[in-house]
């Protein structure tokens, strides 16, 4: 698989949410990954597949006062080990349930801690002092990489430990040069800073929407579990329309052919309750392509963003890295993604061409440029998939810094990244 490594130049298109903060844990042959994003993805090296996947949520116990955040939690005596984790803590009414991380970037390092404590050793079943651990940081939020590094060494005693960037896709197209939004261009394994692009829309963001426009229409959706509703139609019926004005009329001419029906069962008096599925089917993913319907501060599509981020990068590999445009992440997956995606960005790249040929007054002709949006069977867990790979090398424990290091020269070891030198 090494030697297709220079076949190509990728562009990695992946989810902001889903490169935010990642860690991998396994014995002394192998470490595997644990990605930590809107859901967590747990596992040893050498697997092709996560073992578990839980929501990247926990459930903590609060007061009522009308105080700071921080300040409501309950800590007194042992309280501050009662808290739940994944679907647990979704299933506990009586406690506040938290996101430490958002759009990929921890929020909240404290419950970050007591998060990566019950994922260690609840659903792992390792020792922190026997296993190597994999920790991989976005590199779109360099600031946060002293935090990244304090948790597994100071408090979670782990041994050894390597900071890593998010080219673990590039580890599962076997190819070395990438591009990620929400992180910088990589060309021939070195990362260019001045290229990072961050999104702030993710698939939390698809939720919501899709929450306010069932609330605005349907009567019959249980308050307390309009959220998990919305969740359940986003992953279950959204998909990528390629003309949004021509899907609104296909909804108008044939209702009952589009029109879907979702049934759910109130959690209190365990009645069914069906509620119809509409327009909400397209215009939740529409969010990627005119993010301004989410979040108004933010008006670029994500089509727009890619080929911000290809112009930035050195001249010489802009072709490359637009024929090689790869998907990476969950909420990549909705039909049509990568179709849609491929369709706007050849337009931004044609009418660019066509401006040159108007100012040259028709004296330079420039070379079409091929665009090409790449999906892959392993797309859901491509990030985890690639830590998976690169933790069951050998080379991997040669690269890992230790405890003993971090003693020595504290949390900036984490910003030299010695794999490039060493395994590339």
């Amino acid at each position: 698989m090494r030697a297709s490594w220079r076949a190509g130049l990728p562009l990695t298109c992946c989810s902001s949410w889903e490169s935010g903060f990642c860690t991998s844990a396994g014995q002394q042959g192998g470490a595997g990954p644990v990605c930590v994003t809107g859901y967590t993805k747990l596992g040893y090296a050498g697997n092709t597949e996560p073992q578990f996947i839980i929501p990247s949520c926990i459930a903590i116990r609060e007061s009522a006062k009308v105080v700071d955040q921080a300040q409501r939690r309950v800590l007194r005596g042992v309280d501050d080990l009662d808290f739940f984790i994944g679907d647990e803590a979704i299933d506990k009414p009586t406690y506040a349930t938290k996101w430490p991380i958002r759009h990929g970037i921890v929020e909240d390092w404290d419950l970050m801690e007591r998060f990566m404590e019950q994922v260690v050793f609840k659903y792992l079943r390792a020792e922190p002092e026997d296993h190597y651990f994999l920790m991989v940081s976005s590199w779109n939020q360099e600031k946060y990489t002293p935090m990244s590094s304090k948790v597994p060494f100071c408090e979670g005693g782990l041994p050894e430990c390597t900071g890593s960037g998010l080219w673990l896709l590039m580890w599962l197209s076997c190819l070395l040069s990438s591009s990620l939004l929400s992180s910088p261009l990589q060309a021939e394994g070195y990362v260019i800073g001045s290229c990072i692009k961050h999104i702030p829309i993710a698939g939390r963001d698809i939720t919501y929407f899709i929450q306010q426009l069932l609330r605005e229409r349907e009567v019959g959706i249980p308050p307390e579990q309009s959220l998990e509703t919305a969740k359940a139609i986003k992953e279950k019926y959204c998909y990528i329309c390629p003309d949004i004005v021509r899907e609104f009329a296909k909804y108008d001419v044939d209702p009952r052919k589009w029109i879907k029906q979702y049934t759910g069962i109130n959690a209190i008096n365990q009645k069914k309750f069906i509620i119809d599925v509409g327009y909400e089917r397209f215009l939740g993913p529409e969010i990627f392509f005119h993010p301004e319907f989410a979040n108004p501060d933010f008006m670029e599509s994500i089509s727009d963003v890619v080929d911000e981020v290809i112009q930035s990068c050195p001249i010489d590999v802009r072709r490359p890295l637009y024929k090689n445009v790869v998907l990476s992440g969950g909420s990549t997956m909705f039909r049509d993604f990568g179709r849609r995606l491929q369709r706007d960005l050849k337009r931004v790249v044609d009418a660019r061409l066509k401006l040159s040929q108007e100012l040259s007054g028709g004296r330079i002709k420039p070379k079409p440029v091929e665009v090409q949006v790449v999906t892959h069977h392993m797309q859901r867990y491509a990030v985890w998939f690639g830590g998976s790979m690169l933790a069951s090398t050998p080379e991997f424990f040669q690269v890992c810094h230790t405890k003993k290091d971090y003693e020595e020269y504290g949390p900036s070891i984490c910003r030299h990244n010695p794999v490039f030198g060493v395994m590339s």
